[in-house]
């Protein structure tokens, strides 16, 4: 996507809420914001009508919200729909973190569009926005090696090589915070991202 562009208004780290969940790999886009918030100096507050937690900073000349869906993974939408419907935030200026079973651990991506790869927190953000036009940003986590293992594989915890292969390329996400959420520059920050760590290109 030459020149791709976005004027991000919500960024969305999908996961479960709980202490049970809080080191499994289906919350790796809890991770993603939580490293994010803190970068930035931003504070969680709990907002019932945004049916999650939801932060509040300035990203150059724009608000920027923060969201931590509480309505477990599944239902992920509710909360995403309700704060763009409030804010009047467009789907191609929303960001959505979530963990990825198609990259290794190591291995971000940042994708617009497209299906939702099998996390059906990214099936109900698009089912609920109605569109599939919004920002994914892809964080491995790697595949058990059966579908059938793919529930419990993901709701449980990574081993420690692989946390901080997670953790690492988290890490890079975070050095194009200003390149991605400030500037726009989308495009930029795949190029940077896309280039470094472990794994293929993907899609």
């Amino acid at each position: 996507m030459p020149g791709a562009r976005a004027d991000f208004g919500l960024v969305v780290g999908l996961g479960n809420v709980g202490a049970r969940y809080a080191g499994t790999r289906h919350n790796a886009g809890f991770w993603y914001l939580d490293a994010l918030s803190q970068r930035l100096g931003a504070a969680f507050r709990s907002d019932r009508k945004a049916h999650g937690e939801l932060a509040r900073l300035r990203a150059g000349d724009r608000d920027l919200r923060l969201l931590k869906p509480d309505t477990l993974m599944n239902r992920s939408g509710i909360a995403v729909s309700a704060v763009a419907g409030f804010l009047k935030i467009q789907a191609a200026d929303i960001l959505v973190a979530h963990d990825d079973i198609d990259l290794p651990p190591g291995t971000v991506r940042l994708k617009f569009g497209g299906g939702h790869g099998g996390n059906n927190g990214v099936r109900d953000v698009a089912t609920r926005l109605g569109t599939r036009d919004f920002w994914r940003l892809r964080i491995g986590v790697g595949h058990p090696g059966d579908r059938a293992a793919v529930i419990d594989y993901v709701l449980t915890r990574p081993s420690p090589d692989d946390r901080r292969a997670i953790e690492d390329a988290l890490t890079r996400v975070l050095e194009e915070t200003d390149r991605l959420l400030v500037e726009g520059d989308v495009e930029g920050a795949m190029n940077a991202l896309h280039t470094r760590g472990s794994g293929s290109p993907g899609a």
